[in-house]
Protein backbone atom coordinates (compact mmCIF):
# COMPACT_ATOMS: atom_id res chain seq x y z
CA UNK A 1 0.00 0.00 0.00
CA UNK A 2 1.46 3.43 -0.75
CA UNK A 3 -0.11 6.34 0.24
CA UNK A 4 0.12 10.28 -0.19
CA UNK A 5 -1.26 13.71 1.16
CA UNK A 6 -1.18 16.85 -0.06
CA UNK A 7 -2.65 20.34 0.94
CA UNK A 8 -2.67 23.18 -1.51
CA UNK A 9 -4.19 26.94 -1.57
CA UNK A 10 -7.19 25.51 -2.79
CA UNK A 11 -8.12 21.98 -0.44
CA UNK A 12 -6.56 18.58 0.63
CA UNK A 13 -6.55 15.31 -0.60
CA UNK A 14 -5.26 11.61 -0.08
CA UNK A 15 -4.08 9.22 -1.93
CA UNK A 16 -4.28 5.35 -1.45
CA UNK A 17 -2.75 3.19 -4.11
CA UNK A 18 -2.73 -0.87 -3.51
CA UNK A 19 -0.40 -3.30 -5.52
CA UNK A 20 -1.75 -6.72 -4.82
CA UNK A 21 0.52 -10.17 -5.15
CA UNK A 22 -0.76 -10.81 -8.77
CA UNK A 23 0.39 -7.18 -9.34
CA UNK A 24 -2.94 -5.16 -9.92
CA UNK A 25 -2.87 -1.60 -9.28
CA UNK A 26 -5.70 -0.60 -7.73
CA UNK A 27 -5.53 3.49 -7.00
CA UNK A 28 -7.69 5.59 -4.72
CA UNK A 29 -7.94 9.21 -4.08
CA UNK A 30 -9.89 11.17 -1.48
CA UNK A 31 -10.81 15.10 -1.13
CA UNK A 32 -10.63 15.99 2.16
CA UNK A 33 -13.21 18.18 3.10
CA UNK A 34 -11.67 19.96 6.22
CA UNK A 35 -8.71 22.58 5.87
CA UNK A 36 -5.59 20.92 7.27
CA UNK A 37 -1.85 20.48 7.47
CA UNK A 38 0.48 18.38 5.44
CA UNK A 39 1.16 15.98 8.38
CA UNK A 40 -2.85 15.71 9.06
CA UNK A 41 -3.41 15.00 5.23
CA UNK A 42 -0.57 12.34 5.26
CA UNK A 43 -2.47 10.62 8.60
CA UNK A 44 -5.22 10.59 6.45
CA UNK A 45 -4.07 9.09 3.95
CA UNK A 46 -2.52 6.51 6.07
CA UNK A 47 -5.91 5.83 7.86
CA UNK A 48 -8.15 5.59 5.09
CA UNK A 49 -5.56 2.90 3.65
CA UNK A 50 -5.96 1.30 7.14
CA UNK A 51 -9.75 1.35 6.92
CA UNK A 52 -10.07 0.33 3.99
CA UNK A 53 -6.86 -2.82 4.31
CA UNK A 54 -9.49 -3.63 7.88
CA UNK A 55 -12.57 -3.93 5.22
CA UNK A 56 -11.08 -6.14 3.06
CA UNK A 57 -9.74 -8.47 5.89
CA UNK A 58 -6.15 -8.19 4.65
CA UNK A 59 -3.62 -9.16 7.21
CA UNK A 60 -0.61 -8.83 5.26
CA UNK A 61 0.01 -5.58 3.67
CA UNK A 62 3.23 -3.12 3.65
CA UNK A 63 3.04 0.47 4.20
CA UNK A 64 4.92 2.92 1.99
CA UNK A 65 4.73 6.59 2.11
CA UNK A 66 6.93 10.19 2.03
CA UNK A 67 6.39 10.94 4.96
CA UNK A 68 9.21 10.02 7.11
CA UNK A 69 7.75 12.17 9.66
CA UNK A 70 4.65 10.16 9.87
CA UNK A 71 6.59 7.04 9.49
CA UNK A 72 8.59 7.16 11.93
CA UNK A 73 5.44 8.53 14.74
CA UNK A 74 3.88 5.18 13.47
CA UNK A 75 7.13 3.17 14.08
CA UNK A 76 7.67 4.71 17.21
CA UNK A 77 11.10 6.36 16.45
CA UNK A 78 9.72 10.02 16.82
CA UNK A 79 7.59 11.26 19.44
CA UNK A 80 4.08 12.69 18.69
CA UNK A 81 4.40 16.07 20.10
CA UNK A 82 1.66 17.95 18.70
CA UNK A 83 -1.96 16.97 20.03
CA UNK A 84 -3.58 17.93 16.91
CA UNK A 85 -2.03 14.57 15.38
CA UNK A 86 -1.94 12.39 18.89
CA UNK A 87 -6.08 11.38 17.49
CA UNK A 88 -3.92 10.67 14.01
CA UNK A 89 -1.50 8.68 15.42
CA UNK A 90 -3.84 6.63 18.26
CA UNK A 91 -5.94 5.65 15.55
CA UNK A 92 -3.53 4.44 13.03
CA UNK A 93 -1.81 2.69 15.78
CA UNK A 94 -5.19 0.68 16.93
CA UNK A 95 -5.93 0.10 13.04
CA UNK A 96 -2.57 -2.04 12.72
CA UNK A 97 -2.57 -3.68 16.03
Amino acid sequence: MYINGAVHHGGAGAGVVFITSQEEILPFSFTLKQCCSNNVAEYQALILGLEMVVDMKQLNVQVFGDSQFVINQLLGSYEVKKPELRPYHDYAQKLIG
